[in-house]
């Protein structure tokens, strides 16, 4: 496990919100590491594990870390939009809770064969599964530059997309991380790069969710997950990015409201059904002490909702009505 060390985030936090959930399973939909599951498991004797994640270096990691609670820790290797053929795997067919804590873990970044990060020279891989065909390298050296630009502008909200693809495109063949780092920085004015930490930041992260599709799976795992849950389970969701926020924040409105469009003042007519209610009162985000101690927490931010007992018929009640 040496080579997977991670500190999870909002981890006494994440230990509370499960805390008040049926006893039974509870979805760890991004293993990483095991911290968070491990945290779980000592907390609830009455709950078990199942802890999905596509990299194996990963999930070896978390067999070991979790290995001492023998048959309540449960893995299985796959992306976690495919949480229901994980829970068939394992004869689950509900869950107390589901957590997902988004984006890449600490020693991917870390490890520089990994080609995650821009601080350390290595390959230009990205892949989350070893085993994916797509590598950075396909986006890098093949992408022309107008979608280059559009990706990091969408992916990474970074303000010099255009002048960091046109210098990527010249730049070509691109062959490690620390060519493409040195890249991107000199594509961005001086000024700017003495403020919001490395140059290449925003550049890597765009690169590496469009090489895991990313964002592309949050929508359905949020759901599946949801339409999951027993009543009074709980799914919470750690995200990095705007862009993962942002997702994350509609899918469960969507459960909240069941999609409806009526008017707040006027009983809804429109056949919704509410799913979840929005738990409030959570911290939104980790206290100054983790963020100085942690960087991976600074940009965190934590959303929860619990599932309802749905009654026949039952539609949404809007507020005012």
């Amino acid at each position: 496990m040496g080579e997977f060390v991670h500190q999870p985030v909002m981890r006494d936090e994440i230990v509370a919100t499960f805390a008040v959930v049926p006893a039974g399973v509870v979805l760890d939909a991004t293993l990483g590491g095991g911290g968070h599951s491990e945290a779980l498991l000592e907390s609830r004797p009455d709950l078990s594990i199942l802890g999905i994640d596509r990299d194996p270096v990963a999930l070896a990691a978390a067999g070991e870390r979790l290995e001492r609670f023998g048959t309540r820790a449960m893995t299985f290797r796959c992306r976690f939009d495919d949480l229901a053929t994980a829970m068939s795997a394992h004869s689950i067919t509900e869950l107390s809770g589901a957590l997902f804590d988004l984006g890449v873990s600490s020693p991917q970044l870390d490890i520089a064969d990994r080609g995650f990060s821009y601080r350390n020279d290595g390959p230009l891989d990205m892949r989350m599964d070893s085993d994916a065909e797509w590598s950075a390298d396909d986006v890098v050296n093949g992408y022309d530059e107008h979608r280059l630009s559009d990706l990091i502008t969408r992916y990474g909200d970074e303000r010099f997309a255009r002048r960091i693809a046109r210098a990527i495109v010249a730049a070509r063949p691109i062959e490690s991380t620390a060519q493409l780092a040195a890249i991107v920085t000199s594509a961005i004015p001086a000024p700017a790069r003495r403020t919001g930490g490395h140059p290449a930041k925003r550049t890597f992260q765009a690169i590496r969710i469009e090489v895991n599709g990313e964002l592309d799976a949050i929508p359905d795992a949020i759901d599946h997950a949801v339409e999951a849950l027993v009543p009074g389970g709980r799914i919470a969701v750690l995200a990095y990015h705007s862009g993962e926020d942002r997702i994350v924040k509609n899918r469960l409105r969507e459960a909240e409201t069941g999609g409806s469009e009526c008017p707040s003042d006027l009983p809804c007519v429109c056949g919704a059904v509410k799913t979840v209610r929005i738990v409030r009162g959570v911290p939104k985000r980790p206290g100054a002490d983790e963020q100085a101690s942690n960087k991976r927490a600074t940009s965190a931010r934590f959303r929860v909702a619990e599932k309802l007992a749905q009654q026949p018929n039952e539609r949404v009640h809007q507020e005012g009505s």
